[in-house]
């Protein structure tokens, strides 16, 4: 490579990997997405180190599985490892980043970034929510969306399109590339936080799809028995275990849908502007996302799941002198790899504690044999090695593990007809776990047995919902007085 190219990370909340019209869906309009596909590399077997947020950054940001970071599910990240944004600053580069990056506790954190445009979810003290104030909406309590248990019906956004979240990201990051220094190589990470729930979108967003386009949830004969723990406990406290309204679920769909593609025009606005300033062959773009939503698959939602329509992700590059344009890569990725591509791209060489690997090297025909997901909290772990024929899944909570042949949707559960084949993948996770000194979910040569956890038989328990009632300045004064 003539010179380090800067390198731009954009990057969704919570999308399906299937979800990229140029990948196969008939449906969707992704005509940014579709140009990335076009232009470079779509690494098709892409999997998240964690199936939750904070968890999956952290491991990107480090380069290492969740097990090795001590972040395996939205609990704190080590506050003093050092970041990949560290690394390219050292090296150089102007880094800078604009929207959610759920950095845990301390979600201010520069963590290596020289700036940030501050945004997270459910607060009213960053500087999206500056912007509000200044336009005369610091009215609006929830600029997301409504949660709880609004959390997944599908609603306009109160926002107008040119104060939504969404197009502040693009925005701010346009901002960034117009006026940062340009002696520097820039790293810019411009993080959305769409189409995270709750699926809202601004006119004419909200208007792009029709329910009766979407497709039918994925249902296959008997998957009741598939569901962990974990994907029980979601719908229940998600508000969706109370039975299936496909009408419903569909309106869902195409407001999920909807969020994606505001996403994606606003990454081409990004794109755009690199393209028209001449600077996009010279840049390494990455797209990807924290982890996916099952939405109605297998009767389930959120993510904390090992189904693919979870666990799965989009991951695009490009960089015309590194990678080749048009390809589609099978060979197994994961955000862990984020780190040494960039630092791969930048000239640096990866901290001996990364497991990741460099995607151009992947594209070019290096293998792993697998990849891991885990998603941890004690007693209701979740633990998974994905390999390039079959997937293995255990549960602590359910006391059961899942095997599943990709490339059969997840159908049925092969433990029972290939026994070999689980015994050996359970064998591997587990040494892989002890070879790392992680000794947490593991008793003697396989895992350590916990008493089985249940969702309340109560269908009102564990439901959340947002505050009401006497909270202090929502309701006229005496009000509760008449």
């Amino acid at each position: 490579m003539s010179k380090p190219p800067s390198i731009l990370v954009l990057f969704t909340d919570q999308q399906r990997f299937d979800t990229i019209a140029a990948l196969g869906n008939p449906v969707i309009r992704t005509p940014a997405l579709d140009s990335l596909v076009r232009e470079g590399v779509a690494f098709t077997s892409a999997y998240t180190p964690s199936p939750v947020c904070v968890a999956a950054r952290c491991s990107l940001v480090l380069g290492q599985w969740p097990h090795q970071t001590g972040c395996t599910a939205n609990n704190a990240m080590p506050q003093e490892r050092v970041s990949l944004m560290e690394r390219v600053r050292e090296a150089g580069y102007q880094t800078h980043g604009t929207g959610k990056m759920h950095f845990t506790p301390d979600s201010r954190k520069l963590w290596g970034f020289e700036g940030r445009d501050y945004s997270e979810e459910c607060t009213r003290d960053d500087d999206f929510y500056g912007l509000l104030r200044r336009n005369g909406y610091d009215h609006i309590m929830d600029p997301q969306g409504v949660r709880s248990e609004y959390y997944y019906l599908p609603q306009p956004s109160q926002l107008p399109e040119r104060l939504h979240n969404t197009t502040w990201v693009a925005d701010r990051s346009l901002e960034f590339l117009q006026t940062r220094d340009r002696q520097r190589p820039f790293f810019l990470w411009s993080s959305f936080i769409k189409p995270h729930p709750p699926f809202e979108s601004p006119v004419p967003w909200n208007r792009l799809y029709k329910p009766t386009q979407m497709p039918m949830p994925h249902l296959p004969e008997g998957y009741q028995e598939l569901l962990t723990y974990w994907n029980r406990y979601q719908n229940r406290y998600k508000w969706r275990d109370r039975g299936t309204d496909l009408q419903l679920l569909r309106t869902m769909q195409a407001a999920y849908y909807a969020a994606i593609s505001s996403v994606d025009y606003n990454v081409g606005r990004i794109l755009g502007y690199l393209r028209q300033t001449g600077e996009l062959d010279e840049t390494m773009v990455i797209f990807t996302t924290d982890h996916g939503e099952m939405l109605g698959d297998f009767g389930s939602y959120g993510k904390r799941s090992m189904f693919d329509a979870a666990a799965r992700i989009p991951f695009l590059v490009r960089y015309p002198e590194a990678f080749a344009a048009g390809e589609r890569c099978e060979r197994l990725a994961s955000l862990v790899d984020v780190l040494p591509t960039c630092l791969g791209a930048a000239g640096i060489r990866p901290p001996e504690e990364c497991v990741g690997e460099d995607l151009r090297e992947v594209a070019q025909g290096k293998a792993r044999d697998a990849v891991m997901v885990q998603y941890s909290q004690g007693a209701t772990g979740l633990y998974g090695l994905v390999g390039q024929q079959w997937k293995y899944v255990y549960s602590a909570a359910d006391g059961r593990e899942w095997l599943y042949e990709r490339g059969e949707a997840e159908t049925r559960d092969r433990t029972g007809e290939r026994p070999e084949i689980a015994a050996r993948m359970r064998a591997e996770l587990i040494a892989r776990l002890r070879a790392d000194g992680y000794e947490e979910p593991l008793e003697g040569d396989g895992w350590k047995a916990y008493p089985l956890t249940e969702v309340p038989p109560d269908p009102d328990a564990e439901l959340l919902y947002q505050e009401g009632g006497k909270v202090e300045g929502l309701f006229p004064p005496g009000y509760w007085e008449s």
